[in-house]
């Protein structure tokens, strides 16, 4: 976790949700006025699943674009907890490796599925188990593990997950803050979890959703407290990664069949379709920085356009 007391927040994403191809994602995100990527799959493969070849071909296309990796979005965690501990662990060594090449040391993960007729409280112990042996592994190679609070893993609410970072106790776990999967669980994210977790929270995740329907949609539009949450950021001095979900993409209209549209002519309506009460908090810099503060300031498709 990193505090300033001019805090910017560095604008990275998920490219496999512009296209399967990285040279795309690369192509998009810089259109953005990104200077990093989130990875979590290249052509249609995982990267866990992602030979050298490809990894070194990968690590290629993005040094060519300028752009750096924020985190590896891994699958580890993201399985039945009745797996065997070593089935993760023996997949996080190779994500570990993925991190190494892309060099981040960032890796996105989950606290495991249950069985229908398993509750939260009949998987805690084994999933303590698998968390302890992947942290102490992550420890060991240098990297952090977030942890993302995905509906219907063990820690996606705000109790769960404490007991999670207070219980495996290393710091190479940490929480990756997603408001929408709050939302999606009955969780008031600002209200209910902020001041637990803050302590813990090292990667934002910038994405909304609607209470009830538990609905995806663009940031700001939905019940997940952006204001409250980036305001609260903002006056804490959080300086770390803004990684955009699909919803921001969707939401500036891409058509990129087999290459981006040029944005020359878009961006203003495009960003204005973003809501000014999650957006204002936000501003795209040349260098793919984004400027937290109080300036009513809209988030725009490029680095050079800021619309008051």
């Amino acid at each position: 976790m990193s505090n300033d007391n001019n805090p910017t927040w560095i604008l990275s994403g998920f490219g496999d949700e512009i296209d399967p191809d990285p040279k795309i994602q690369a192509a998009v995100m810089l259109a953005l006025g990104a200077k990093h990527i989130e990875v979590r799959s290249a052509w249609g493969t995982n990267v866990v699943e992602l030979d050298d070849a490809q990894l070194a071909e990968l690590k290629s296309i993005l040094d060519e674009a300028g752009l750096k990796v924020s985190a590896v979005a891994s699958p580890i965690g993201k399985v039945d907890v009745s797996l065997p501990a070593e089935h993760e662990v023996t997949r996080l060594r190779r994500i570990i490796a993925v991190a190494k090449v892309l060099d981040t040391r960032y890796i996105r993960m989950f606290s495991y599925f249950r069985a229908e007729d398993q509750s939260p409280v009949d998987i805690r112990d084994a999933v303590m188990e698998r968390m302890v042996l992947l942290a102490a592994e992550a420890e060991r190679a240098g990297v952090i593990l977030i942890h993302e609070n995905e509906k219907d893993i063990y820690g996606d609410t705000p109790e769960r997950v404490l007991d999670l970072l207070e219980t495996v106790n290393s710091p190479a776990l940490r929480a990756a803050w997603d408001n929408a999967n709050f939302v999606q669980v009955g969780v008031k994210p600002y209200t209910d979890a902020y001041a637990m977790l803050r302590p813990y929270l090292e990667y934002l995740q910038v994405k909304d959703a609607i209470a009830g329907s538990g609905e995806v949609v663009p940031t700001g539009r939905g019940d997940g407290q952006l204001v409250e949450t980036l305001t609260a950021l903002s006056q804490d001095g959080y300086t770390g990664f803004a990684s955009l979900s699909r919803t921001w993409l969707h939401s500036m209209n891409w058509a990129v069949s087999p290459v981006p549209r040029p944005l020359a002519r878009q961006p203003a309506r495009s960003a204005r379709q973003l809501t000014p009460s999650a957006s204002r908090f936000l501003r795209t810099k040349p260098s793919g920085g984004v400027r937290s503060g109080t300036p009513p300031l809209v988030f725009c498709a490029t680095s050079n356009l800021t619309f008051l």
